[in-house]
């Protein structure tokens, strides 16, 4: 990060908010990194008050630890809970999508095809960090669909949680992220459209499955000397 951005007056905690975020996400501040609040401080040219409220934003999130101690720390990535959490995710996204399926409106289908606009225009950009937040409201705008408040805020949760997992995937194409990946999302909205639930499942779950494949192959085939990132595929994917 660069010291002393230039920011608006009277804007500062949503500046650190979004300069802090990126930085998470993108890995440039690594799992476990204290974030000291008089450091950050110094470095926004700021008081600890929005940098303070950057950091419980950012906690509400799950990028961000508090220690009992009151410190602040970069949320790890969870490597050895991943099996499980790719697995809640691909369950959950089954279910929203077929819901979706059943009970949309005209409403709900301009709205995903407003975000998957979006996303594409993310893609275009190759901006990873917009392309991660677009892929995100898109899928929340599919959870909306769904008409049920306890899922949309377990997938929410889930979406926040792989945010920097996300990341490393669209990372893990070396040539760009093919058209592929917004022309699955594109198959979903039709299938929601003509309210097939049974297509609508299982093209949820072909596209969990398929981000999950290259997202574990990808931590497999990573050497880094600072953390070791390598897990085992779960059951049933090589």
């Amino acid at each position: 990060m660069k010291n002393g951005p230039t920011r608006k007056r009277g804007d500062s905690a949503k500046f650190v908010y979004q300069h802090l975020r990126e930085s998470i996400i993108c890995l440039e501040l690594a799992p476990g990194e204290l974030l000291d609040e008089a450091s950050l401080s110094s470095r926004f040219l700021m008081s600890r008050s929005p940098i303070r409220e950057a950091l419980i934003r950012l906690s509400m999130e799950g990028l961000v630890h508090t220690l009992p101690n009151k410190n602040s720390v970069v949320a790890p990535l969870g490597l050895d809970t991943l099996p499980d959490y790719l697995d809640a995710l691909e369950l959950i996204q089954r279910l929203v999508t077929r819901l979706a399926a059943q009970f949309r409106t005209e409403d709900d289908l301009e709205f995903m095809r407003a975000k998957q606009i979006e996303f594409r225009n993310a893609l275009a950009q190759a901006d990873f960090a917009l392309m991660i937040d677009s892929n995100r409201e898109f899928h929340m705008a599919i959870s909306k669909a769904a008409r049920n408040k306890y899922f949309d805020f377990l997938y929410s949760r889930l979406l926040d949680d792989g945010k920097r997992m996300l990341y490393l995937y669209f990372n893990s194409f070396f040539e760009g992220v093919p058209d592929s990946v917004a022309d699955e999302h594109d198959l979903i909205i039709d299938a929601i459209e003509n309210k097939d639930a049974d297509r609508a499942e299982t093209l949820a779950k072909a596209h969990a499955i398929d981000v999950a494949t290259k997202f574990l192959n990808y931590l497999n085939d990573r050497h880094s000397t600072d953390f070791d990132i390598r897990v085992k595929p779960r059951d049933g994917q090589s």
